[in-house]
């Protein structure tokens, strides 16, 4: 039988490093997937409710105190594990990743990673803080919570980050000339991890960090549906609502919270 997924948010960005604004993220989402404006199907038919078992809890009541917040998310996710779920996380910055994969990892060893980013997120600390919006990875991989990591949609790599990836052993696939098939499939357990400014700043406007030259929606689809190993776990996060125009960017993330419902349903039998 397919697993059924848990559908929650996680507004903060208290690690946010620029500008504040993606804690507002998971109302917009939700808004965008519950609208009436679209409907609740994905590209290959199946729909959230009749098909596909979505249960959305709203948004996890945090305090914006990373390790009191990190403990909250890391209990959720074990209720959700416990009664056989699958969570998909709304952020919020891209910190809260951290204690998700962690969760992930503590129930079942550690995970493969697909990470969708303009950014690796990778810095050992940032700006002086350890568990900053750039550094969720560096603190997985010490961690221990990964087997492996690939990157997709990474454009903008400093030194410091990219020995970062060296010593982790971090695989990036370069956007220049970038087309699906250079993605890997990897196995299982996998944990997809998707920051909307890993797209292209022309498709999702409503990012703090915008980098131009970034995945189409199309692209990362065809990246997510080409995997087939069961999912223990997933997040969209940054979006920023205050920096959308129309509310383009809600409705992508909604689209992909479909989009990963039906991947979890069809791989996770």
């Amino acid at each position: 039988m397919p697993a059924a997924i848990r559908l929650f948010g996680l507004p903060t960005d208290i690690n946010s490093s620029f500008e504040r604004g993606a804690a507002a993220g998971p109302v917009a989402i939700r808004a965008a997937l519950w609208s009436d404006r679209g409907n609740l199907a994905c590209e290959a038919g199946l729909e959230i409710g009749s098909d596909i078992a979505l249960t959305d809890d709203g948004d996890l009541p945090l305090i914006e105190h990373t390790s009191a917040d990190d403990a909250a998310i890391a209990r959720h996710v074990a209720l959700i594990q416990d009664s056989g779920e699958i969570p998909l996380a709304l952020g919020g910055d891209h910190a809260v990743t951290f204690p998700l994969v962690a969760a992930a990892a503590a129930r079942h060893g550690p995970v493969q990673i697909l990470h969708f980013d303009a950014h690796p997120d990778l810095y050992a600390d940032f700006g002086g803080n350890p568990r900053s919006h750039a550094s969720p990875f560096a603190r997985i991989m010490e961690g221990g919570h990964a087997a492996r990591m690939v990157q997709v949609g990474i454009r903008t790599l400093t030194r410091h980050c990219r020995e970062q990836a060296e010593r982790f052993g971090v695989e990036i696939i370069p956007m220049a000339g970038f087309t699906p098939a250079d993605v890997p499939t990897l196995e299982g357990p996998l944990y997809i991890s998707i920051d909307l400014d890993g797209i292209d700043p022309s498709e999702a406007p409503g990012v703090a960090h915008p980098e131009p030259g970034g995945l189409t929606v199309r692209e990362l689809l065809a990246v997510l549906h080409a995997q087939t190993a069961p999912i223990v776990g997933a997040d969209i996060v940054e979006h920023h609502p205050g920096r959308d125009i129309g509310g383009v960017t809600a409705i992508v993330a909604a689209k992909l919270v479909r989009e990963i419902a039906f991947l979890v349903h069809r791989n996770n039998l």
